[in-house]
């Protein structure tokens, strides 16, 4: 097949200096001509396979709400370290706790900020078509933090971005220039609402994140708000009922084949590649949620039954219960959430101490903060620093 035909344009631009730069301004989606499904269809399968043992899984579990909120704000981890965060897992939840002494606050407050603009996003796809309106609300929520402050949060750029490099003239990559910004993004709106596209929801999702990581319609923020295209994209089309698939640690783990496969998009005309890489990452990172559930489903069992065995007590049970929805918290916060008293939180947490299940972090005689360790484990696994 001749994919010459998918490459979009250059166009000659000039900086402020006078140096001649070209901008690329992408062909509309979809593709054309379309996609070659002929070797996709297989790993299709096996993708949708794999996103439907997930959904199911949040299904049985004895609080779905529970798992979605620990994992929503994995992903925000995972999301803002790609693009330069410090931010680990830990950090996150001591600062929604109020308790973050000693954490990177611009860090954390941007990964705070990709929470808020994930459930927006979502709440607001219940009633409202995703579209460019919709992008930009998102886009302002999720820019709304020290560092994002002065990237016009919320407004499609007025002026050229690069990529790599100091400078358009040594970019790695040149999105279009601003005078043809909102052609492309009134195409692109198009492509999400044109019903006459009959395409699986994984391939919509696929195209449409590289097409938005080119079109680089922001000043600042393009990164992670591609990336949540995906989610939106696959529970907007009914794919999931639950945002439960996060592609951000393949995306991660495998950064250098990701950036290769983009550029070979927009040099090649390669949609094919991209789209083999990408329901790759769809297919493990589906697996790697299924299994994390079960192994989380396991830990409370195990702990609920060691608790049990080492002397049944209501308010140690308490205790453990809310630990599971906040994994770091404070003696006083324990106190006030399980309507205990806090000789009775003491008492149960030394327990939970003495039996492995948490772990008390400050050293302080007062105002104690302890971890549910082994539950942190787990829902850590990928989000060490880069």
């Amino acid at each position: 097949m001749d994919k010459s035909g998918r490459i979009g344009r250059f166009k000659k631009s000039s900086a402020i200096a006078g140096e001649i730069y070209e901008a690329y301004i992408p062909k509309p989606l979809p593709p054309s001509p379309p996609l070659d499904m002929s070797h996709l269809y297989p790993l299709l399968d096996k993708a949708t396979t794999a996103m439907g043992r997930l959904d199911g899984m949040s299904m049985v579990l004895p609080d779905p709400y529970l798992f979605l909120y620990m994992y929503i704000r994995k992903e925000a981890v995972l999301s803002s370290q790609i693009e330069g965060t410090q931010s680990s897992f830990s950090d996150l939840l001591l600062y929604e706790n109020e308790e973050a002494p000693g954490v990177p606050i611009d860090d954390v407050t941007e990964v705070s900020c990709y929470v808020t603009a994930m459930k927006h996003g979502l709440e607001r796809l219940k009633n409202f078509p995703l579209s460019l309106r919709l992008i930009r609300e998102i886009h302002k929520i999720l820019m709304n933090n020290a560092r994002g402050g002065n990237k016009l949060p919320g407004e499609f750029r007025s002026s050229q971005n690069w990529i790599g490099g100091t400078r358009p003239g040594n970019a790695r990559f040149v999105p279009p220039p601003p005078e043809d910004l909102m052609e492309t993004l009134d195409k692109f709106e198009k492509f999400l609402h044109d019903t006459n596209v009959k395409m699986p929801a994984l391939i919509k999702a696929a195209l449409t994140h590289v097409q938005f990581e080119t079109i680089h319609p922001f000043l600042d923020g393009n990164g992670r708000l591609g990336r949540l295209l995906i989610t939106f994209i696959l529970c907007n089309e009914g794919v999931l009922n639950q945002p439960l698939l996060y592609l951000s640690l393949y995306f991660k783990t495998n950064r250098q084949q990701y950036y290769d496969h983009l550029q070979s998009v927009r040099k090649t005309g390669d949609w094919e590649s991209w789209v083999e890489f990408f329901l790759t990452g769809v297919i493990e990172t589906a697996k790697q949620a299924t299994e994390t559930a079960q192994n989380i489903l396991n830990l409370f069992k195990d702990d609920r039954d060691k608790i049990t065995s080492y002397g049944n007590s209501a308010a140690v049970l308490a205790v453990h219960n809310y630990l599971q929805n906040q994994p770091i918290s404070s003696t006083t916060k324990i106190r006030d959430k399980c309507e205990l008293s806090l000789p009775t939180v003491l008492r149960s947490l030394r327990t939970l101490e003495a039996i492995g299940i948490a772990r008390e972090i400050t050293g302080k005689d007062r105002h104690k903060i302890f971890v549910y360790d082994h539950y942190i484990d787990i829902l850590s696994q990928g989000t060490e620093p880069l």
